[in-house]
Parts: C-alpha cells; sequence; structure tokens
C-alpha cells in the first residue's frame, strides 16, 4: 500500500513538474483564442497577453498584435495601419519586436512625432477578411494603410467562422491543462474538417477577382478617409528561381498588375526583389512565413515607399 502510494505521488509530481515547465518554458496552456464575427469570418479575441517558446504576444482592444491603441490619431503621431494574415501578424514564431509592424515603425522613426504601426492580421486571413475588418473599425486616422497579402491569398476564399473551435489551430477557449494542448495539438489526429467548413473551401467561380476587388475597396475607404494606401505581396518560397510561379498564380498576378496600373495603386511586389537576394531561402521560416532576416527586407522596402508617399502628400498640400 505504501509503495503504491509513493509510486502515486512520485507520477503526481512528475505530471506537475512537466505541466509547469510547459507553461513556463514554452507557453503552452495559454493559446491565442479566437472569436467568430459575421462578416470578418473571425478575430483574435481582443485584450490578450500570452508567451509562446520565448516570442511575446500582445492582442489590444481591436485584436490587432499591438499596444492598446486610441480610436483617432493622437496629435503629432504618424500612424500607419499593416493590414494582413500570418506573414504580418507573426505568428506564435515571432516576438513583438521582430514582426513587420514593429520593424516598420523603427524604420520610421526619427522625425517629429511618435510613429504608431497598427498590426490588424489575423492567419489564414484573405483580402476580403481585411476589407471587412477596415468595414468594420475604420482605419484609425491612419496617414497610410498597408495592405500585405501574400500570392496565395490572390485564391483566399469567402470569410467564415467555421474553423472557431473546431480547428485546433483556431481555439475558442483555453485548456484546461497545457498537457491537454500538447496532445491536442502533437499527438492525437486532427478532428475532421466539417462538411460545411470543406463546402467554403471548395468555393467556386473567379476567386482572384473577387479579392481584387476587396482589394479595390479597401482602396476607396482609405482614400475617402484621406490616407495614402499602399499594396505589397509576398511569393511563396516555390516560386523563388526556376521554374517559378504555377500557371495560374502567373495569370493571377498579372491581373493583380494590370489592375493596380490601372487604378494607379502603389504595389510592391516582393517576387523580383526577392529572386535577385543571394541567398533567398534565407528569407523564409518555412514556404510561405518570412523569417527575421526576410521581415526585415519586407520592412526596409515598406517604410521606402510610405516615406516617399507621405512626403509626396506633405508637398502636395503645400501647393
Amino acid at each position: 500500500m505504501k509503495i503504491a502510494l509513493l509510486i502515486l505521488a512520485i507520477g503526481l509530481g512528475l505530471l506537475t513538474l512537466l505541466e509547469v515547465s510547459l507553461r513556463l518554458l514554452f507557453g503552452f496552456g495559454q493559446p491565442l483564442i479566437y472569436i467568430p464575427d459575421e462578416r470578418i469570418g473571425y478575430l483574435l479575441a481582443p485584450n490578450q497577453r500570452t508567451r509562446r517558446f520565448g516570442n511575446r504576444i500582445e492582442i489590444n482592444q481591436y485584436s490587432m498584435r499591438s499596444a492598446p491603441v486610441s480610436p483617432t490619431r493622437p496629435a503629432s503621431t504618424l500612424r500607419v495601419l499593416l493590414l494582413g494574415d500570418s506573414v504580418a501578424n507573426g505568428g506564435w514564431w515571432t516576438d513583438r519586436e521582430e514582426t513587420i509592424s514593429a520593424m516598420i515603425a523603427r524604420e520610421l522613426e526619427g522625425g517629429e512625432g511618435a510613429v504608431e504601426v497598427l498590426n490588424a492580421s489575423a492567419n489564414s486571413w484573405g483580402p476580403r477578411n481585411e476589407l471587412a475588418y477596415l468595414q468594420r473599425f475604420g482605419t484609425f486616422d491612419a496617414q497610410a494603410v498597408v495592405l500585405l497579402i501574400n500570392t496565395d491569398d490572390l485564391f483566399a476564399t469567402a470569410p467564415t467562422s467555421l474553423p472557431v473551435g473546431q480547428d485546433r489551430n483556431y481555439p475558442s477557449r483555453q485548456p484546461p491543462l497545457a498537457l491537454v494542448e500538447v496532445l491536442s495539438r502533437y499527438v492525437l489526429p486532427s478532428p475532421p474538417v466539417s462538411p460545411e467548413l470543406q463546402a467554403v473551401q471548395a468555393e467556386t467561380g473567379d476567386r482572384a477577382g473577387r479579392n481584387l476587388e476587396a482589394i479595390q475597396q479597401v482602396k476607396e475607404i482609405v482614400n475617402k478617409n484621406k490616407g495614402q494606401f499602399l499594396l505589397a505581396m509576398t511569393p511563396l518560397l516555390r516560386e523563388i528561381g526556376q521554374p517559378g510561379s504555377l500557371d495560374y498564380e502567373k495569370k493571377a498576378r498579372l491581373r493583380l498588375t494590370d489592375f493596380t496600373q490601372n487604378e494607379q495603386v502603389t504595389y510592391i511586389d516582393f517576387l523580383p526583389i526577392f529572386n535577385a537576394a543571394p541567398q533567398p531561402e534565407t528569407l523564409y521560416r518555412d514556404h510561405i512565413h518570412l523569417s527575421p532576416t526576410g521581415n526585415q527586407k519586407v520592412s526596409e522596402l515598406i517604410s521606402k515607399e510610405l516615406s516617399r508617399l507621405l512626403q509626396q502628400k506633405q508637398l502636395e498640400a503645400q501647393d
């Protein structure tokens, strides 16, 4: 009896040690929580703070990966709104100081007044999600709005809240234990995709055209609020080098280029820029997401173009 109790006590002690270690060392047990939204699809739940694998993550009251902000821009402040998906957001693998938004803010510092780069983004958002966010919350009085997409976003499906609480990457509540999260995320098989979500993912028709229309509407909202609009697109790693983008991607890219020229949209295509890099693979952490080096490259070029646009606007206002 005593031996059994001793074994039980040792087992409980080891489980407790493992639980505490998973929480303190890796941040398991406190994943970012998502909430459904009828039009946007889903949002990161507001007012969250966590740390994953040592990376600090803060979600403000407007579901941005940013510090708390006022709805209107403070006087003498340069404010930029960054819209995007997981590339802009940075995910759990990126510390708050290494996100694209934080890097842009540092690049733009040095002038008069403070600089704020607001990061409104979430994993797997596409242009239609980003448009819906902008329609809900507005531009926050930003002088410039940057829409950062990747090639896959040209084919993004319509916003849906179905993944929230069903897909383990979009939890709707905290797990009871860090051990439970590790088991569900890395050991147990993924739950089957519901027929309803399969139907959304199989959206037919001209997806690229619908997403281009969403980008057009984003531009109109920014212009209506007297801001500068900048569109930027990062490529997938497999698009780098030869044979390059797939045929359907080339066609969609050409449509996007034609759209930006016809609508006079300032556009940065990072495909030729990444292709010209000495070691383009170092710009990525996987097939789509960027490394800190990639984030820095994107931030530098976006910041340079933002400075040009804002200076041009200032000169026009003086005429």
